[in-house]
């Protein structure tokens, strides 16, 4: 059964149960007010005839038994004896010698029962009559109205409640289902332009909004929009990847291989040759490591000691490191910086670090400087590599910390240098601490790497700067 079917039945079947309950509901309140009406009628007519009869039944002459015909024309109305013998009757009474309703003789207090007499549904009240000024019973009154009345308001209430029930369900299912099938068309259309980018295999489709984009339906586009164009960059991002790393492994493979042909054609082994194979492979290693420690820290596996790191004692670290990697003609220095205490592994931020100086000693020109600093900012300590080199367009700044992304895609690669991993690595080192890492650049006049790391509980203070 299709959803549509499903809606239409679900909604038909709740309006049936809450015709139901309402039909229900009237008819028999109906029923009970129409009954009751009678049944007053009954009982003011009966104390009417015992004001104004008095009456002894058994050996003892009758006094005057005087009805009000005119009121009670369309009652039927018994005296009874206390043998449950007819003794009077009023003349639109039935026909017959038998009480109306023998079953209700010998009660006590007054009876209403429903009997049929000569196919007639007659209302009965059997009122008990007592000797003046005693308790013993005398005899009965019985008197009956009809409820032709009141069956055939119940015949026609159930009819039109059956009826226009039936036509109201009939109808509300026809509206129903076209209502829900003008409600689903959309997402049909959602269903066939999914299908259509699933068979074309183009991910750069997406479904258009026919309506509001605030509805429950443009929120689900706008979702499914969303979800497609993750999925493109995901997709895209693999590609690149793997081209990537398709390059990146065939140019140590092929000069490792040209390596071997050449020591193949000399006939002996050249030592240089050797030496080019083993910075090769020494450079795929370096390429397969940080693939793996990118692919821990992207599913949060990355193991990372939960030590109480001196930031300050780091940054001198790294700052002699880099002094020793600096070209000739690049400055390294020591800016601002505080004391300050983070937990976290102290390798990995020491591997951030010369990530970021290396990535910033390569882009920086002779005769510029790089800038290491170091200052609390409220909770956070912040770690920064600034470098005088040429900036970063606005439009790469999105993409810089992606796996394998160069700026300039011309660019070769040194033999030292890494496969364009060191940013990424260096980024989700951050996130696994719970910081962040930013970069602000403007080109010419350099850019600034700033890490973001949760200090220790009053860990702060100043130091002297370094230059």
């Amino acid at each position: 059964m299709t959803f549509r079917a499903r809606l239409t039945v679900w909604y038909a079947a709740v309006l049936t149960a809450i015709l139901f309950l309402f039909g229900s509901a009237v008819y028999l309140m109906l029923v009970f007010s129409l009954t009751r009406q009678v049944e007053e009628t009954l009982e003011r007519i009966a104390d009417d005839i015992l004001r104004a009869t008095q009456v002894e039944i058994v050996g003892v002459p009758l006094s005057t038994f005087q009805l009000e015909l005119g009121l009670t024309a369309n009652v039927y109305v018994q005296l009874l004896d206390v043998e449950k013998q007819v003794v009077r009757s009023s003349p639109s009474s039935p026909a017959i010698a038998r009480p109306l309703d023998p079953a209700a003789l010998g009660e006590y207090v007054r009876a209403f029962s429903s009997v049929e007499v000569d196919s007639e549904h007659l209302r009965v009240l059997t009122v008990p009559v007592r000797r003046a000024g005693g308790d013993d019973v005398i005899g009965y009154v019985q008197l009956a109205a009809s409820l032709e009345t009141v069956d055939q308001a119940k015949d026609m209430l159930l009819f039109v409640l059956v009826g226009g029930g039936l036509l109201a369900v009939a109808v509300a299912t026809l509206l129903g289902w076209s209502t829900v099938g003008a409600a689903l068309r959309p997402l049909n259309q959602v269903t066939e332009a999914a299908l259509q980018i699933t068979r074309a295999d183009d991910l750069s489709r997406r479904i258009p909004i026919p309506g509001p984009p605030r509805d429950e339906l443009g929120r689900l586009i706008v979702a499914f929009n969303d979800t497609l164009e993750r999925l493109e960059n995901l997709f895209e991002s693999q590609r690149r990847f793997l081209a990537d790393v398709s390059h990146e492994l065939r140019t140590p493979l092929t000069a490792i291989r040209g390596n071997l042909d050449l020591m193949r054609r000399m006939g002996q082994i050249d030592p240089d040759s050797l030496d080019a194979m083993n910075a090769e492979v020494d450079r795929m290693t370096r390429m397969v490591r940080d693939l793996l420690l990118l692919a821990q820290a992207e599913t949060g596996k990355l193991p990372l000691a939960q030590d109480e790191v001196e930031l300050d004692t780091l940054m001198l670290d790294v700052y002699q490191e880099a002094r020793v990697l600096a070209p000739q003609g690049v400055r390294v220095r020591i800016g601002n910086e505080d004391q300050a205490r983070v937990i976290g592994d102290r390798d990995r931020l020491k591997q951030v670090l010369l990530n970021l100086i290396a990535n910033a000693l390569e882009f920086t020109p002779q005769g510029g400087d790089v800038t290491l600093g170091l200052n609390c900012v409220g909770d956070h300590a912040r770690m920064t590599v600034s470098d005088t080199g040429p900036g970063i367009a606005k439009e790469e700044l999105p993409h810089i910390f992606e796996r394998f992304y160069r700026i300039d895609p011309a660019r070769k690669r040194n033999m030292r240098g890494g496969a364009g991993l060191g940013l990424s690595i260096a980024y989700w080192i951050t996130r696994s601490h719970q910081g962040r890492l930013e970069v602000a650049s403007e080109v010419g006049r350099g850019t600034t790497f700033s890490v973001w790391l949760p200090l220790v509980d009053d860990s702060c203070g100043k130091a002297s700067a370094v230059s």
